[in-house]
């Protein structure tokens, strides 16, 4: 495949005429004869001083920091004073508190530096951690190829991560796989594509592309929203018997977080897994955004729980990914509950669920960042709970939470199902109900019901869910912290 030029990817990135620089000349110390020629070949052959450019420019008239790979320039090995480089462009995007943009491009560290060049990724990796600890984005576009150390640094550390299509992304390169162990590495493995299937990586993205992305990603993590007026006072909820609701809510044409986000949502950009090589299609998570307010969106997908497949403890990781994401971005986490329940199986067992549903309850009570629950369907067991503990809850009308399904606490009680419908009622799981207990804030009537009303349901719970996160965007974090643990704490006999 044909490999983009570093200038050639800012033209088509940036806005025309407003990338600037901010690279000097690199310090190299005392070399040897030959490391010092081949780098005046390089210079020859790619037109510019060193494997890696940094500078700043605008997308759409917004400001950012640029970082990105040359590769024509030793194959875009890091040495020291590229690493050099890249650090000192990190550290002013975070004093100047710019967004910051990464297309590496490399077979990895230079081997004629070796060690001492081998060791910078530590620095270069500490340098994007302190941007991102100071809440400012940071973006990455993996080309053609990414390997070895740059992919075990800068690489790897994106709150957003796309590559370049059927690039070659991985951390061994496979020139050095064959040579150490004599036959080649598996085809496939090492792509833009594979990677994705995996979880690693959120998007595949063609370099016509790259512009129209940063755009929409930078407006929706840079939208400040105003500080909301009151809210419409709630229409009165009709009394809803409890097991008609439980059955509307397991209508195969009830909207779920997709439909949800057509319909309400002003844009959505999908993430893609735990980053940690887990993608379950039980959960979905987006930087999404409703009204003015963006929001990171962890979501229970109706769609993609099956029979075969029920959401699993990966699906919770990805959850936590969100949940981070949250935190270091600076935005409103939005948690959307639906699911028939968790995998009960022992590969669930074995990949820790109950583990993770007791960390996602710990991530959330205590999570840096503000919370809006929207329980909009099912609520079945502790994989419905793992994602209940928020500073506002609103609820569908015919949403509910169960530690089991009605069907299952009728068979633990009366030793049958037949008693369903009385154990849905007497352990009071309807929204209703848990509103009068304090877990619910608001609920968000079905006239008379979501499935025959998709588009329109839709649409009025994006209103409320605009209202409340605009109010939580402006909310102090650490106060939300304190009140949530509050809220969800057992009190004492007596209380």
């Amino acid at each position: 495949m044909s490999r983009l030029r570093a200038h050639e990817l800012i033209a088509l990135a940036l806005d025309e005429g407003s990338w600037g620089s901010w690279d000097t000349p690199p310090v190299y110390g005392a070399i040897g004869d030959a490391y010092a020629a081949d780098l005046a070949r390089a210079r020859e052959k790619s037109g510019v001083d060193e494997s890696v450019l940094t500078g700043t420019g605008t997308v759409n008239g917004r400001r950012v920091a640029v970082v990105l790979g040359e590769f024509s320039f030793l194959a875009g090995s890091i040495g020291q004073a590229a690493a050099t480089r890249l650090v000192s462009a990190v550290e002013r995007a975070t004093a100047e508190g710019l967004p910051l943009v990464a297309a590496p491009v490399s077979g990895g560290t230079r081997m004629q530096e070796g060690t001492p060049a081998f060791v910078h990724m530590i620095a270069i990796s500490a340098a994007i951690s302190a941007h991102k600890s100071a809440g400012l984005p940071y973006l990455v576009y993996l080309r053609n190829p990414t390997t070895g150390g740059v992919m075990a640094s800068w690489g790897s550390l994106g709150h957003l991560t796309v590559a370049e299509p059927g690039a070659l992304v991985g951390f061994l390169g496979p020139r050095v796989f064959e040579a150490l162990y004599g036959k080649p590495f598996p085809d496939g493995v090492q792509t833009s594509e594979n990677l994705f299937a995996h979880g690693i990586i959120d998007g595949v993205v063609a370099p016509g592309e790259l512009a129209g992305l940063l755009d929409r990603t930078l407006t929706m993590l840079l939208t400040r929203p105003a500080v909301p007026g009151p809210a419409e006072p709630d229409p009165e909820i009709g009394e809803v018997d409890t097991w008609d609701a439980v059955l509307r809510s397991r209508r195969p044409e009830r909207p779920g977080v997709r439909r949800l986000l057509r319909y309400a949502a002003a844009d959505v950009i999908p993430l893609n897994g735990t980053g940690f090589g887990e993608a379950d299609p039980g959960l979905m998570i987006a930087l999404a955004r409703f009204g003015d307010t963006p929001c990171v969106l962890i979501g229970q997908d109706r769609r993609g729980q099956t029979a075969d497949r029920p959401m699993g403890p990966g699906a919770l990781r990805e959850a936590r990914r969100g949940m981070r994401l949250a935190v270091e971005l600076g935005l409103p986490l939005l948690t959307v509950i639906d699911t028939p329940g968790a995998a009960l199986s022992p590969e669930a067992e074995e990949g820790g669920l109950a583990g993770e549903i007791a960390r996602s309850l710990a991530d959330l009570v205590s999570l840096d960042a503000p919370t809006l629950c929207l329980m909009l369907g099912q609520g079945n067991g502790g994989g419905a709970l793992a994602l209940l503990p928020a500073d506002r809850v609103v609820a569908a009308q015919h949403a509910w939470l169960s530690p089991l399904p009605p069907e299952g606490a009728s068979a633990i009680v009366h030793r049958d199902t037949a008693h369903a419908p009385e154990m849905a009622r007497a352990q009071q799981v309807r929204a209703l109900d848990l509103r009068d207990a304090g877990v619910v804030d608001r609920i968000v009537p079905e006239l008379p019901d979501a499935a025959e009303e998709a588009e329109a349901f839709c649409r009025r719970v994006g209103d409320v869910l605009a209202h409340e996160l605009a109010a939580l965007f402006h909310a102090d974090p650490g106060a939300l912290r304190v009140v949530r643990a509050r809220r969800f704490a057992t009190s004492p006999p007596g209380d």
